[in-house]
């Protein structure tokens, strides 16, 4: 069966019964435990607490929805990361989620950072971030943006064009300053992920292509720059992945590249980056690898290609991405109507409309994403039904939760939470409809408090010039 319209199943073949993967569970009000932060649990009434605190306290004192994030678990995600890539630099993204106590907390727990646009290095700098472990990205980097990298000291800019070649020699000169650089590689590799967030093949906006030796040439112009000093590659084949054989041809396609630069312009690379973008569990179906066990298969990955082209293994780096903050945060909301949808003479859906949507959670609606959810502010001694999640906007795709088994007698005034959306959603969050953005609230320890402070109408308009 295939979806033929942005609203599903409803609009597709008859009897829809939903993905295969997804089964009825005995128990609705259990919590899938590869889903959620490690210290969130329910109590003996079926309330959903995290690290000790009820989200109907966090639904009273700060409102619905809100991006609710287990510090603890966040903490303990970075050094596992640190830990497990022990000898290696791991570098947070930015992108993924970017409060400002965030990064603090990725600062103190030994991260480097990734950016990729002025505004997440001001945030960088904002939080006090130490500018030597940042790394610079992004595919179109404006001169303002690149004064700002040189001016505040960032450690590495990620080279991604010709044009950035000759923008950043020009800058560096004018300001008297050496630049550490890392070229981008364009692998070709076709990472089992979805289209959008796959960065390495050919037809795509970063890097430079191994065909028809532009990255050589991007190799070669950037040593012909005296203010600009070549520090390693780079390759990046995608986000959201779970099998490290795409890894097997980057490295052996990078590596290579290393090979004949360092034969043809004798050239000794110090830094690998071989990227990341590691998957997370969003729904039962997924199954992500511990740190430690990534971090051996890419070492055993880098050490074999660097012995077939006979170079020494040089220093490492990876890209987690959504891997440390997406488990580490769960999205709350009110239930606002229900509404049951007779498909046909054998089949109906559920849909549960909640306070939020595609404003603070648009990745369903850009990437077909999966997502599962929980009835957070009871125990129901109902039957599951499959049930929909949609939000409040004005659009038939604004969707949160695709399908999933809630108890059958959901209703207005319930809190619903759904896990895993700390990576991209409130990075991701607008203010379509003139809907504020919620707040983001950390607790830890038996405290919450807000890093982020919800959206107000007046925020909303502050901007307008009557």
């Amino acid at each position: 069966m295939s979806r033929t319209h942005e609203a599903g199943a409803l609009h597709a073949d008859v009897g829809f019964r939903g993905p295969a993967w997804l089964r009825p569970p005995e128990d609705p009000n259990a919590l899938h435990p590869g889903l959620w932060p490690r210290n969130v649990t329910k109590n003996d009434a079926g309330v959903l607490t995290v690290a000790g605190v009820e989200v109907t306290e966090l639904a009273q004192r700060f409102g619905t929805p809100a991006y609710i994030v287990d510090e603890a678990d966040f903490r303990a995600r970075c050094r596992e990361f640190r830990e497990g890539f022990a000898g290696w630099q791991v570098y947070y993204a930015a992108k993924a989620f970017c409060p400002t106590a965030v990064l603090r907390w990725v600062a103190e727990e030994g991260l480097g950072l990734d950016v990729c646009t002025g505004g997440e290095l001001a945030a960088a700098c904002h939080a006090g971030f130490p500018t030597d472990r940042i790394k610079m990205h992004g595919n179109n980097k404006s001169l303002a943006e690149l004064t700002r990298a040189l001016e505040t000291g960032v450690g590495r800019i990620v080279i991604d064009s010709f044009d950035e070649i000759d923008r950043l020699a020009k800058l560096a000169v004018d300001r008297g300053q050496r630049v550490s650089v890392l070229v981008r590689v364009k692998v070709g590799v076709e990472a089992h992920t979805h289209e959008y967030i796959a960065t390495a093949h050919e037809d795509q906006k970063f890097g430079f292509s191994l065909a028809g030796g532009e990255a050589e040439r991007a190799v070669e112009r950037v040593l012909a720059e005296p203010a600009l000093e070549l520090v390693g590659l780079h390759s990046h084949i995608g986000s959201q992945i779970f099998d490290t054989s795409g890894f097997e041809v980057a490295a052996r396609r990078v590596v290579g590249l290393y090979a004949q630069l360092r034969e043809r312009h004798d050239v000794e690379l110090r830094e690998l980056c071989l990227g990341g973008g590691f998957g997370i569990a969003y729904t039962s179906q997924d199954d992500p690898e511990p740190p430690d066990q990534l971090a051996a298969e890419l070492q055993r990955i880098v050490e074999h290609e660097c012995r077939g082209f006979d170079v020494p293994v040089p220093a490492l780096s990876v890209e987690p991405g959504r891997a440390i903050a997406g488990p580490a945060v769960f999205t709350l909301y009110e239930v606002g109507t229900v509404k049951v949808v007779e498909l046909d003479a054998h089949a109906s859906r559920t849909y549960v409309a909640v306070d939020g949507g595609m404003s603070d959670n648009i990745r369903t609606a850009l990437y077909d994403a999966d997502f599962s959810c929980t009835l957070a502010s009871r125990r129901s001694a109902a039957p599951p039904v499959l049930s929909r999640v949609v939000g409040k906007h004005c659009e038939a795709g604004d969707i949160v939760v695709k399908d999933e088994f809630l108890p059958g007698d959901v209703r207005p005034g319930d809190l619903l939470a759904v896990p895993a959306t700390g990576a991209y959603c409130r990075s991701l969050a607008s203010t379509y409809n003139h809907v504020p953005r919620p707040p983001v609230v950390a607790v830890r320890d038996g405290e919450a408090r807000v890093i982020v402070r919800r959206e107000t109408e007046e925020d909303l308009l502050r901007l307008d010039v009557l």
